[in-house]
């Protein structure tokens, strides 16, 4: 198989960029198909950690092409610092890290337009990151917005920049606009060389049987279509965005591995099934250091949630899972997994289009023995303790998808393969 894609099956924050990380080894592109740098990556590499919000997962490989594709709003700024640290650290970007001329670029306006929407919304925040993901998506909606080959040109970036402050009645000093002007054109200095067709790139390294792998970021719970909306990002998170993000055409997708954490967590507002407001969360949250990588905020940390994982099987069609963070769940007497939701008497085995619907209904659990054992020192499948293979059988047979590959740590080769 030539061509790979690994989707977060839940909220995000599944440890997607381990996985990644893992299965990069033997691939020879990484592509990163949407979001922006609301994402946070963590690669953990012997003492070293680095936290990626741009850049593909795949750097770390010498020989690995990195690619951004056009359905990513890219922060030019940030990425060039970004760019700059991993450089610090040794790592060679020249011919092997490539951006699509046609990606819509995140402005300090953007930042500023997010913070004043949260500032402003009644009711219940959507608890954005601020970092301007969503209003410039806006912008490419609604086709005012500027692309990565705009900020190449001084004469048209000035004219594109003066229009958007314009159309968004934001007021800005001639001398503050000049600044902004003049940095971006260095981004755009700086950033030239790695400009390239994407459509074009793909379709040449799919034609050589080159291995391609597709690197989700947030989750498939946070797809602006088919997530808990409106508490969702403003990108296609599920794999069919592929397609649509890089001009990648959808049958040349092989295999789809969907990860997800041996339980559920998610940053921000919004319906969570299965949450634990205890100790029992307060646990899970300080054994997964579950705090947000872009953010640090908080997690909120739940049981495994089986319906939500059916529906994110479903229509990424999934043909296999990564299950993450299993050492976590070590030392608990009784592990739950949600394999339906109850309301008013009605039993619900689907997951509710209904963002009210979600926030009001009662997990209904399945109860199974934990284990005491320590899986983070183990390799194989054989050597897990019964009640851990139990309890990774009952997922799989709930979601009737196996699961091949079960991280127990953050290092690369605390990594089963099944």
């Amino acid at each position: 198989m030539s061509s790979v894609a690994v989707i977060g099956g839940f909220f995000g924050d599944e440890a997607k960029a381990k996985i990644v990380d893992v299965l990069a080894k033997d691939a020879d592109i990484v592509v990163r198909f949407q979001g922006g740098n609301n994402a946070g990556h963590t690669i953990k590499l012997g003492d070293n950690k680095f936290v990626l919000h741009l850049v593909p997962s795949g750097i770390f490989y010498e020989k690995t092409v990195c690619v951004i594709g056009s359905g990513v709003v890219l922060d030019p700024f940030g990425l060039k610092d970004e760019m700059e640290v991993l450089k610090k650290g040794g790592i060679v970007f020249q011919n092997r890290f490539f951006i699509d001329p046609r990606t819509h670029i995140v402005l300090p306006l953007h930042k500023e337009l997010d913070k004043r929407k949260e500032d402003k919304a009644s009711g219940s925040k959507i608890g954005t990151t601020g970092r301007g993901i969503g209003p410039c998506y806006t912008d490419k909606a609604t086709r005012i917005g500027i692309r990565m080959l705009d900020i190449l040109k001084p004469d048209i970036l000035a004219h594109k920049l003066t229009a958007l402050y314009k159309f968004h009645e934001v007021e800005i000093a001639a001398s503050d606009m000049k600044y902004l002007l003049k940095n971006l054109l260095i981004c755009g200095d700086y950033l030239i060389e790695y400009i390239a067709q994407v459509p074009y790139l793909l379709d040449d390294y799919y034609r050589q049987g080159k291995m391609i792998l597709f690197e989700g970021a947030q989750g498939t719970l946070l797809d602006i279509d088919y997530g808990t909306y409106p508490y969702v990002t403003s990108s296609k998170t599920i794999s069919g965005g592929i397609a649509s993000n890089l001009g990648f055409p959808p049958q040349k997708i092989d295999r789809i591995v969907g990860v997800f954490k041996s339980y559920i967590t998610r940053v921000g507002n919004g319906p969570l099934v299965t949450e634990l407001k205890d100790v029992t969360g307060d646990r899970i949250r300080e054994k997964g250091n579950e705090y947000g990588s872009s953010t640090g905020r908080p997690r909120r940390c739940g049981w495994f949630d089986a319906v939500a994982a059916r529906y994110s099987t479903m229509i990424n069609g999934f043909d296999e899972i990564a299950l993450t963070l299993l050492d976590v769940l070590q030392g608990f007497k009784t592990l739950k997994i949600c394999q339906a939701y109850s309301l008013n008497g009605k039993i619900y085995d689907q997951y509710p289009a209904d963002t009210e619907c979600l926030e009001s209904v009662e997990p209904i659990y399945l109860e199974l023995p934990g284990w005491e054992e320590d899986l983070s020192v183990l390799r194989s499948y054989s050597e897990l303790p019964e009640n851990a293979r139990n309890y990774i059988k009952e997922i799989e047979r709930l979601l009737s998808v196996r699961v091949s590959i079960i991280s127990v740590g953050p290092e690369r080769e605390q990594t089963i393969f099944v």
